[in-house]
């Protein structure tokens, strides 16, 4: 595959949502490629911006003083500014509020590597005033156009395994890309979270996700996650909470309609790279060497449909289903007025029917196994 810089997909979005006296918020995990991106949206523009970096303390320091008079000479005769890691500045949506509204013809794009609120964070709303994008690490769509026709079964098979993230694929040797992943988790992963709830010990942080690991595809019970980690429920229901807001993980509920027989109060998680679940999992054995690959399928095709929700903008409320007597979905969608039910088989000679329950309970759902020679039409890429 060519070592590229790939166009994003959200690009267009982000340069139309760009307008006077508007802040484009993009949110993502870190080393997802946020600030490429910035440069990406730069080289497109007609208009150069002034860079700032949130995570640079003379920046930082510049952005202080809140007058419109210290904001104005600042940008001196520049109306496009773009502000990286944007949740590191104190008030930062006072700030940006204070610009839209008294620096007349001004634009803003603003990243953040953590689900922060502008308005909870601050207390200064921007609503109206603001559009949000989610940046994901690199997706099947966007892979699409650098990779061939041969190249697709053997990339997916380490897609798989080391994930998403963009720098893997500038990195030729396979133990180089386990190294950078596992740095990945030791240095950058936990950086938000910390930072964020002053936690400074990342031990049951770790813990917690390395148990999270082997249960992909299951219900969790936070009680029993607390009692095997040493912590309360009210701790572990936290700490859940923060790894989705720095997007490592994405919880999912069950589906039901108040059905007696159906699970709903339990969640499942899934992480948003399978990289980065299986270095915590201590697994990065080739895809034909795993137990596992059922759940490593299920994994990718799970954070693979998020991107694409997000993407295209879809509204879609997402569920897994299962019945007390074991009867199940692993992927259900609420969109459109309309149920569908997904099950994820990786081997395509599998046969998958929907349960009985479910044909019993919603008749007018739709049902389609998900599977390699598949997959692509499912995620909307064009062979």
């Amino acid at each position: 595959m060519k070592t590229q810089i790939l166009a994003r997909t959200v690009l267009p979005q982000i340069m139309r949502a760009l307008q006077p006296q508007k802040v484009v918020v993009i949110l993502g995990p870190r080393r997802v490629g946020k600030t490429v991106l910035l440069k990406q949206l730069a080289d497109q523009l007609d208009e150069e911006p002034l860079f700032l970096n949130g995570e640079d303390m003379a920046a930082r320091e510049l952005l202080q003083r809140r007058s419109i008079a210290n904001f104005k000479a600042l940008l001196g005769e520049k109306r496009l500014l773009f502000i990286d890691e944007a949740q590191k500045i104190e008030h930062v949506g006072a700030i940006l509020k204070l610009m839209v509204d008294e620096i007349e013809g001004i634009r803003i794009v603003s990243t953040g590597s953590s689900a922060f609120d502008l308005e909870q964070s601050t207390g200064e709303p921007l609503t109206g005033r603001k559009k949000t994008f989610r940046l994901f690490a690199l997706s099947e769509g966007e892979l699409n156009f650098v990779e061939s026709e041969i190249e697709k079964k053997d990339a997916l098979t380490q897609r798989l395994v080391l994930g998403n993230y963009p720098e893997l694929f500038h990195i030729s040797d396979r133990e180089d890309k386990v190294d950078y992943l596992r740095e990945m988790v030791e240095s950058y992963l936990l950086k938000d979270i910390l930072s964020f709830e002053q936690i400074a010990k990342s031990d049951k942080i770790l813990g917690l996700l390395r148990l999270l690991a082997f249960q992909v595809g299951k219900e969790v019970s936070h009680n029993e996650l607390g009692q095997q980690l040493g912590m309360s429920k009210n701790t572990v229901d936290k700490y859940l909470d923060l790894l989705a807001k720095v997007y490592i993980i994405q919880p999912i509920g069950g589906f039901s309609r108040n059905l007696r027989k159906e699970v709903s109060k339990s969640k499942r998680y899934y992480f948003l790279d399978n990289g980065i679940r299986n270095i915590l999992a201590a697994n990065m054995n080739p895809v034909e060497q795993r137990r596992d690959v059922g759940e490593i399928w299920e994994n990718y095709l799970i954070s693979e449909r998020l991107k694409l929700q997000s993407y295209q903008r879809k509204l879609s409320y997402n569920y897994y289903w299962r019945t007390y007597d074991q009867q199940e979905i692993d992927w259900v969608e609420e969109r459109d007025g309309q149920l569908f039910g997904y099950e994820f088989k990786w081997n395509s000679r599998k046969i998958a029917k929907p349960p009985a329950a479910w044909r019993k309970a919603y008749p007018d759902a739709h049902f389609e196994v998900i599977k390699p020679d598949n997959y692509r039409e499912w995620l909307e890429i064009d062979n």
